[in-house]
């Protein structure tokens, strides 16, 4: 490989931490690298156009698996946009069910901070709410 990057150049190319490089490589997201004289791994720009994806994706939200599967359809050019599709609707399926309850989960503490006074006094609705498991809390600040 005459234009082969060592993992510092690599990880520098993609935006992906020497240490996710190497990971992804351990879990085979990523081929195992080639390796120098030094046994040293060595990237092409083969290697950096996927990291450069997997860290999209990863940017993206989506899950490792679901990469690896973006990956594996990405390189096949026989492929059918609708399984591309697919995997990109799942997924946002997921993230707005996510958005969903963390816009419930902001309600809940807007509501038991609304009720606290935040003053001196020891009682406090926020930690009687979280103690209760009472999502917007019952208790109140008097």
């Amino acid at each position: 490989m005459n234009d082969s990057l060592n993992i510092g150049s690599a990880a520098k190319a993609s935006g992906v931490s020497a240490k996710m490089i190497r990971h992804y490589e351990s879990i085979g997201l990523l081929p195992a690298a080639q390796r120098s004289n030094g046994n040293y791994r060595l990237y092409g720009q083969q290697d950096v156009h996927n990291l450069r994806f997997i860290h999209r994706a990863r940017s993206l939200g989506f899950p490792l698996e679901t990469i690896r599967e973006l990956l594996a359809l990405w390189r096949n050019r026989q492929r059918s946009s609708s399984q591309v599709k697919k995997l990109a609707l799942t997924h946002v399926a997921g993230l707005e069910a996510k958005i969903t309850e963390m816009q419930e989960m902001a309600a809940s503490l807007k509501h038991l901070a609304h009720n606290c006074h935040g003053d001196d006094r020891p009682d406090c609705p926020i930690l009687d709410g979280l103690a209760s498991g009472s999502g917007a809390g019952k208790a109140n600040c008097h």
